[in-house]
């Protein structure tokens, strides 16, 4: 894809676009500065950018592979930033790169794998001219801090598939594909909690160390992308706990419902070995049986056969066994 946006901006407001491939200039005046963004950049476009704003070549490296962790990388006067990118895509979470070149006059984006673009970001920092005019560190901020709250979605979306998946646990047996679908999320809050943990550090190195490009103006500002990210991380960690507890509570009422159902069998085949008992006995053959010739022995064996399943019945309907 290349080049999406290249323009030289100057307190706030943009002058006009830049090409990667001149020398642009730029004064000691922090409020002007050159924001150029890529997405699935070439090599060659790369190698043009870091000749003429002077990039660290480990950083370029870095950002052509696309196959970092979240860090902070200081090279001389410019800062070298990696962040992750999060999405949900066939209810599963997929993982992009954005990473960010911030140095006294300029800040370059290479985007690989992300699908939302910066150009509405771009729109509404160029609307408010007196917070773009705050220079690269504020614009590395509103970038992180765009990137971040594209893990919000993905929380939301998780959190009511896991509330409707509560839900159904207590209302009935979960399926195979439910109880599949319970472990495919924890697999992925596993590991969007590895990708949370190191994108928390970057932003509490930007907050707390001295670092090049960074006014402690602008600290503030990435203390806030710090508390968004700990504030998704804590709602990752309980979602986990959340499913780890449908899981069980499902467990446990399948437990209980089979136990149920177990005691109701029992408490009917204890009732029907009564009249399976005598009528197993006055069936056998064998001349000297006790009522065997009784006038009335068939209507006195059903009495006490109605008698006996009866006294049972009343007694496993009082202990809640039918």
């Amino acid at each position: 894809m290349g080049v999406v946006a290249a323009s030289l901006y100057r307190h706030g407001k943009r002058i006009r676009d830049v090409k990667i491939g001149e020398p642009t200039f730029c004064s000691d005046d922090k409020a002007e500065f050159v924001w150029i963004g890529l997405a699935e950049p070439s090599e060659a476009e790369l190698r043009a950018l870091q000749q003429h704003y002077n990039l660290h070549p480990l950083a370029v490296e870095d950002a052509l592979k696309a196959h970092q962790h979240p860090k902070v990388d200081v090279y001389g006067d410019q800062l070298f930033i990696v962040a992750l990118t999060a999405r949900l895509e066939d209810q599963a979470i997929v993982y992009g790169e954005t990473a960010i070149f911030v140095g006294p006059s300029h800040v370059i984006t290479v985007r690989h794998g992300s699908a939302r673009t910066h150009s509405t970001l771009r729109h509404q920092l160029e609307a408010a001219p007196s917070l773009l005019a705050h220079g690269v560190d504020y614009v590395a901020h509103a970038i992180l801090d765009f990137i971040v709250d594209g893990y919000l979605p993905i929380v939301e979306a998780i959190e009511e598939e896991v509330a409707v998946m509560e839900q159904r646990a207590l209302d009935t047996f979960l399926s195979r594909p439910e109880i599949s679908r319970i472990f495919s999320l924890r697999r992925e809050l596993m590991r969007f909690q590895r990708i949370l943990g190191p994108m928390s550090e970057v932003a509490n190195k930007l907050t707390h160390l001295d670092m090049p490009c960074i006014d402690r103006e602008a600290i503030p500002y990435f203390r806030d992308v710090l508390d968004h990210i700990r504030r998704v991380e804590t709602t990752v960690g309980g979602l986990r706990d959340v499913l780890s507890s449908v899981f069980e509570v499902s467990n446990l009422l399948e437990q209980q419902r089979t136990g149920a159902s177990t005691r109701q069998l029992a408490a009917w085949a204890a009732i029907l070995a009564v009249p399976t008992a005598i009528a197993g006995i006055y069936g056998m053959n064998f001349e000297n049986m006790p009522e065997l010739k009784t006038q009335y022995g068939y209507f006195v064996v059903l009495a006490v056969v109605a008698l006996v399943c009866s006294v049972l019945y009343l007694r496993f309907k009082r202990a809640g066994w039918i």
